[in-house]
Formats: C-alpha cells, sequence, structure tokens
C-alpha cells in the first residue's frame, strides 16, 4: 500500500530532522526550494509541511520562515478527553462532518506513537467538530485498521470511544499536549475564522486499559470557542 506523496514527504523530512540534518530552531528550506527539491507541487509540500506543524514537530514563524521546533515546557492533564462526550456535560449537541476517511500506511510519527510497523495500515479520518453547530476544532484521528475494522464508518465517525466500550474494550489514560498556533487558511475556513487566528493544539496517544495506544489525535481548536480546564 503505496502511502500519498505527502507523507512520504513527511517522512523525508521528519528523517532529516532525526539525523540531525536540521537541528532544533533551525529555519529549514522555503516551500518554493523544498518543492523544487522533491520534484512536487508547493501544494503537496505545504501539506507535508503542515503536517509536521501540526504534530509539533515544525513550527511557522510569521514573516520568518518554517523552523523545527524547540522543546516546549509541558502541563499534566487529568482524564481522557472525549469530544462527544465533554460537549454532551457542557449542554451542548455535538456533531461531526467527516472530511476524508480512508486507510493508509501510516507515516513514521504515527508508527512511533502506536507502536506500529509500516505493514500494519491505520485509519485516519479528518473531522470538523461541532458543538450546536458551531465549528470548535478541526481534527485527524488515526487508528490501527485491526482495531476497527467490524466498525462501519459511522459508528467510527460518531463516537469511537463509546463504539468500543459497548465491544469490551476498557479505555485507560491519555498523554495529551496543548499549545499554541495560528490558524492556516485551510483551517480557517474549516472552522470559520480568520488566517491568523489563535488555535489551540493538542495532540493526543490514548491507550487502551493495558497500555496499548490506539489513537493519535491531532486537533485544532478555535482559541475563543474552546478551554481546558487543568485539574491537579
Amino acid at each position: 500500500m503505496a502511502s500519498p506523496i505527502y507523507i512520504q514527504i513527511h517522512n523525508d523530512i521528519k528523517r532529516s530532522i532525526e539525523s540531525g540534518k536540521w537541528q532544533i530552531g533551525d529555519r529549514i528550506p522555503s516551500e518554493r526550494e523544498l518543492a523544487v527539491n522533491f520534484g512536487v507541487s508547493r501544494m503537496t509540500l505545504r501539506q507535508a509541511v503542515q503536517t509536521l506543524v501540526e504534530e509539533g514537530i515544525l513550527e511557522r514563524h510569521v514573516g520568518s520562515g518554517t523552523y523545527v521546533a524547540r522543546q516546549k515546557v509541558q502541563e499534566k492533564m487529568s482524564g481522557v478527553t472525549s469530544f462527544t462526550e465533554l460537549t454532551k456535560a457542557q449542554g451542548k449537541i455535538p456533531s461531526s462532518k467527516t472530511i476524508s476517511y480512508h486507510i493508509a500506511t501510516p507515516s513514521l510519527s504515527e508508527m512511533e506513537k502506536l507502536q506500529l510497523n509500516e505493514k500494519e495500515p491505520v485509519l485516519r479520518m479528518e473531522r470538523i467538530r461541532y458543538a450546536d453547530e458551531t465549528p470548535i476544532c478541526f481534527e485527524v484521528a488515526t487508528v490501527p485498521q485491526a482495531l476497527v475494522k467490524k466498525y462501519n464508518k459511522e459508528q467510527v465517525t460518531s463516537s469511537l470511544y463509546r463504539v468500543l466500550e459497548e465491544n469490551g474494550y476498557a479505555i485507560g489514560h491519555a498523554e495529551q499536549t496543548v499549545s499554541a498556533m495560528l490558524a492556516s487558511e485551510k483551517i480557517a475556513d474549516y472552522l470559520e475564522v480568520r488566517r491568523g487566528d489563535a488555535i489551540l493544539r493538542l495532540r493526543q496517544i490514548t491507550n487502551l486499559s493495558n497500555g496499548q495506544p490506539f489513537e493519535y489525535v491531532r486537533t485544532q481548536y478555535v482559541g475563543e470557542r474552546f478551554e481546558f480546564y487543568l485539574e491537579k
């Protein structure tokens, strides 16, 4: 199963960083230069770079360029975040719009986070999540195909956690990282905000009760419509 071109470029850039070609804080070549080097359109190259930004591997500096991200100060949050249950608890009606839903070869990042090898396909889905029909976040979720192959698209996209729990799986702990970024043109369109508006980025790895990671999610929340509550 061949990976999309942008995932292949994502993997090549990630390997370059891991090999030390680009160090933390280094500015990487411009999108124009990289597109020429990889022999792809700038749109394809931009998709690869944006994926790395969403994963926290790269970061954009407005008017300056794209850099290898510096390590952020982290704060642990308690509990597992389920958008559906969280929204219901606020007295709002959750819903979602699926942008893409397909089986794919995992990227290097997905293999690392989900402890998979390249021969284990994943389900990768992109969704816009709503509360009372207001767009709250854009989410890219990756799960092992083997875990969800018995369930249909509607079951998986409506509430994955509920489906798993109804079928005998126990949800364990989650590792969550929250940071700030600016809305890209695509995200601004999806979430009905302006390009450059404040976005809260959540990266989450969720485990089953036996410690096996089953979900790797990259979510971008509209800063003025969502807040995280930390409890110690």
